[in-house]
């Protein structure tokens, strides 16, 4: 008995002392703007009362999300996924393919290092004059950026493979795309983790940014919409609302990181 309520204790106190800095800078926050009335720096409790105002104020039917939220927040998280994960899988597909071929590396080797080097917002004005104003611009936008993380960490598993691992499975006859998938693709998941994590928290960034440029809806837009007309909580509502979904997104990934690398792991050890 004395075992069980002590978990939920633990638990508590766990989540207490993770959160303990976070409470503890936004109290600071409270004080000192509260103190120093400055208009450009609202307090803690003005934003969240204008997220709530924004973003929380609708009808019950609609879970009380606004009709803000679901304009803006709902496309922008669709593009951010679809982003991520067309340019993860791409990622993945063709470090794969590069990581167990030398020759094909070699030559692909100057093209991933130029494409790389490329700051996707950078290419805002030419994926405008590509494709349509809107969501194909920020999909494009997601996409290149999210790409190159993806492909040089799955190019890294894929060549730390042990060899007699491809060796015994070249012995039975089994076929190089088969390889992949059995053999190479297992063996690298931790560095496709690492790298589809990082590229989930560029993608928040390059959604946001895109959203800038040619964009109609989104997070971007209205941050942008707010800072012209000087709606300063507004303004930090938007900001707030970045670092909490890049916040939820890495705790939501770092679940399903930890579960299918539990299970890869388990399954080695059998």
């Amino acid at each position: 008995m004395t075992g069980r309520t002590e978990a939920p204790a633990r638990l508590v106190a766990g989540v207490l002392q993770r959160w303990a800095v976070l409470i503890g800078c936004l109290l600071v926050w409270q004080a000192l703007t509260a103190y120093f009335d400055d208009t450009y720096f609202p307090t803690p409790v003005e934003i969240a009362g204008k997220m709530h105002e924004l973003w929380f104020s609708g009808p019950a039917n609609h879970l009380f999300l606004t009709q803000v939220a679901i304009e803006n927040i709902l496309p922008s998280l669709g593009r951010l996924l679809a982003g991520w994960l067309v340019g993860g899988a791409t990622g993945v597909v063709l470090g794969l393919v590069l990581g167990r071929s030398r020759a094909g590396l070699d030559y692909a080797d100057a093209i991933v290092n130029f494409g790389r080097a490329l700051p996707a917002p950078a290419l805002l004005p030419v994926f405008l004059v590509l494709f349509k104003i809107g969501t194909p611009v920020q999909l494009a936008t997601i996409v290149f950026g999210v790409i190159w993380p993806v492909l040089l960490n799955t190019v890294q598993g894929a060549q730390s493979v042990e060899p007699v691992m491809v060796d015994t499975a070249r012995v039975y006859g089994t076929s190089p795309v088969r390889l992949l998938v059995t053999v190479v693709l297992p063996a690298s998941l931790p560095k496709i983790f690492s790298g589809m994590r990082i590229a989930l928290g560029l993608s928040l960034v390059l959604m946001v940014i895109s959203e800038l440029v040619g964009a109609t809806n989104g997070i971007g837009y209205q941050f942008q919409l707010a800072g012209q007309s000087f709606d300063l909580p507004a303004v930090w509502a938007w900001i707030a609302l970045v670092g909490i979904l890049g916040n939820v997104l890495n705790g939501l990934f770092l679940l399903v990181e930890n579960r299918v690398l539990g299970k890869h792991r388990a399954s080695g050890a059998e």
